[in-house]
């Protein structure tokens, strides 16, 4: 006999719920049928756990400039420069301007010389000057890491940086000298083409060499290692510092260094026929700027060390020529 007090039913009874007692019928189930259902039904009740797992995974990457593709943009400007330098180099040429006729006069004619390369720096940039500001939100030369006040506070250590650079090339001319009739001594004919040379090559061209070379090919080389790590090897990239600068590993500072610095001679070494001790020396000068641009974060400072290398050299020929009076003793 089952009774409340059996040891069985010792749960309280239940109340009676509308399928037991009958008040009203069930809902039948629903029946299966071949309609799509909405999109709404299909989802996930919470789908937002799976987009977390993959910010998790996969995290934003940090915006770093100057990469590969600012590089591209900047040598299509140089392209545009050098197109446009050409073709006032040509009309020069037919209206026989300062007295020259060829291509061949041109080559050591410092008028001509200088005023190609001021255009091609002109037109490329200005048009960086213009263009780059609106791509990366920021001023150009805060893109590119100038910090003129960390060049200024360690100006007494880049200044033995460049006259290590200048004992270099002096231990350089000792062991391993260049040709006696190198294109670059060509030019120096006459005392006013060697003020010239010696104005230009301690300022406009250092500020313009390093912002290619250590501005922008520098950091877009390093970038773009890292980058091909991170896709091999499935790396997370490295936080931009404090000042939203882009942080790189060692092996890229290395590989960006190395691969900076041989153009960075080969273009040089053309004015000294390529010999191999102005080659070595201009290769060795590039490494000392790299790793000054990198360890100071500034490319004032390679700037600085370049113009001040530059000047230490000019400033031994102005010597060594009395004032470029007898360019004979070159």
């Amino acid at each position: 006999m089952n009774s409340p007090l059996h040891p069985l039913n010792l749960d309280p009874p239940q109340p009676p719920t509308p399928e037991t007692s009958g008040a009203w019928p069930a809902e039948a189930p629903e029946a299966a049928t071949d309609e799509p259902r909405p999109a709404d039904e299909l989802r996930p009740a919470d789908d937002s756990r799976l987009f977390e797992k993959w910010e998790q995974i996969t995290p934003p990457r940090p915006p770093r400039i100057p990469h590969f593709g600012h590089l591209c943009l900047l040598g299509a400007m140089a392209l545009l420069g050098l197109l446009i330098a050409a073709l006032a180099t040509h009309l020069a040429l037919r209206a026989h301007l300062l007295g020259v006729a060829t291509v061949q006069q041109a080559q050591f004619n410092i008028g001509y010389t200088l005023g190609s390369e001021a255009i091609l720096y002109l037109v490329t940039f200005t048009s960086a000057f213009l263009f780059f500001p609106m791509l990366w939100e920021k001023s150009f030369f805060a893109g590119l890491q100038w910090n003129g006040a960390t060049a200024f506070r360690l100006r007494r250590q880049l200044l033995v940086c460049a006259a290590t650079c200048f004992l270099l090339a002096m231990l350089s001319s000792l062991w391993m000298p260049g040709p006696k009739d190198a294109p670059i001594d060509k030019i120096f004919r006459t005392p006013g083409a060697a003020w010239l040379l010696f104005v230009f090559g301690t300022t406009i061209a250092p500020i313009c060499e390093e912002i290619i070379f250590r501005g922008f090919l520098l950091p877009a080389l390093c970038t773009t290692v890292d980058w091909v790590r991170e896709r091999i090897e499935g790396r997370i990239p490295l936080p931009l510092d404090a000042n939203g600068h882009p942080q790189w590993s060692r092996m890229a500072l290395i590989m960006g260094t190395l691969f900076t610095s041989l153009p960075f001679a080969a273009i040089h070494a053309a004015q000294t026929s390529y010999a191999w001790g102005p080659l070595v020396l201009l290769l060795l000068v590039s490494l000392i700027l790299c790793a000054v641009r990198l360890r100071t974060r500034s490319l004032a400072a390679s700037v600085l060390v370049h113009a001040v290398y530059n000047f230490l050299l000019f400033s031994l020929m102005l010597i060594g020529t009395g004032g470029f009076r007898h360019l004979e003793k070159l």
